[in-house]
């Protein structure tokens, strides 16, 4: 393997999924070092995240200049955004949205209510009705210019997963939005041993579509073309790797819709792909964990890109 040019892919690694309990470190003239919560958590915290991350700078440090480049998401929101308990409440009380709510249109496609989805995926309409600060929104404006109903549709044409509203996360400026430490320095230490860059990519500063995918956004706006569409950029250069590790958070989420775009756009001939190019993605296995409740949707993204001629490995094994 020698030969060959290697890239790693590290989607999302943000404080705010990867740190359960951020630890201020200090040494007491005593008992030496200790580690002291600092009342900093995670606002969207991936189970096993913290784990996962270690993993990837114990492989970087193992690789260094094997790695020939490093590409690196980051989400990075507004306070409001559509996908946030902020934007919404719930009709019947006035209540705030609750985080992980399943919002989508009703059956009559007028309004907007909770659905539950059961363990196989299925997708069940319940009779809570929601609505957003700005009333307007709901048939108006947003990037199909019908609002989130239009939203929804548009979502439901791309056969995408229906909306979800997650907690406040990964706001610009913030210690959220940050970096996980141990991995930032990893990151920094492997720049400068090779003398290279990190290829960082920023994703979610529009408020009316989501942005799970490093590449592109669930339903592109047209307000915004360079943020919410395909990044022709990053695609052609990854291209150009014979292989590609894909890494971070959440396996459910973000890391499979940027998967499923690197299927898609890997065999697009107008972005100058190969349908034999799917071949080049090695997922490790033991540097990504799902957001817990939606295990089913890591599972289906694993069999649908191995089926494809994704790779599985993880952070021991992988280039050994």
């Amino acid at each position: 393997m020698g030969n060959l040019k290697v890239a790693l892919f590290i989607v999302d690694p943000n404080n705010d999924f990867v740190v359960k309990q951020e630890m201020l470190k200090m040494q007491h003239p005593k008992f030496g070092a200790i580690e002291v919560p600092t009342g900093h958590e995670g606002a969207l915290y991936v189970q096993g995240a913290e784990a996962n991350a270690d993993n990837i700078v114990a492989m970087m440090e193992r690789l260094d200049s094997r790695l020939d480049d490093v590409f690196v998401s980051l989400d990075a929101h507004q306070e409001m955004d559509q996908a946030h308990t902020t934007w919404w409440y719930r009709l019947k009380d006035g209540a705030t949205c609750a985080p992980f709510t399943i919002l989508g249109r009703s059956p009559d496609g007028k309004r907007v209510i909770k659905w539950e989805v059961d363990a196989t995926g299925k997708f069940i309409p319940t009779d809570e009705e929601y609505m957003t600060f700005n009333p307007s929104f709901i048939r108006e404006g947003g990037c199909t210019g019908h609002g989130f109903l239009g939203y929804d549709e548009a979502l439901a044409a791309k056969g995408k997963f229906k909306h979800v509203v997650w907690p406040v996360h990964c706001t610009i400026g913030s210690w959220g939005q940050s970096v996980y430490e141990p991995l930032r320095k990893a990151l920094g230490q492997w720049a400068i041993q090779n003398k290279s860059t990190i290829n960082w990519i920023a994703k979610g500063t529009d408020i009316f579509t989501e942005h799970y995918s490093a590449l592109e956004a669930e339903v592109f706006d047209p307000r915004e073309p360079a943020m919410t569409g395909v990044n022709t950029n990053i695609i052609q250069a990854a291209m150009q790797y014979d292989i590609l590790a894909l890494s971070g958070w959440a396996l459910s989420h973000c890391l499979a819709n940027t998967g499923d775009s690197l299927i898609r756009l890997f065999a697009d001939p107008a972005q100058g792909g190969d349908p034999r190019f799917v071949e080049k993605l090695v997922l490790l296995e033991d540097a990504t964990s799902n957001v817990p409740g939606f295990e089913f949707l890591g599972s289906a993204f694993i069999d649908r890109a191995v089926k494809a001629g994704m790779k599985i490995s993880n952070t021991r094994d992988f280039l050994r």
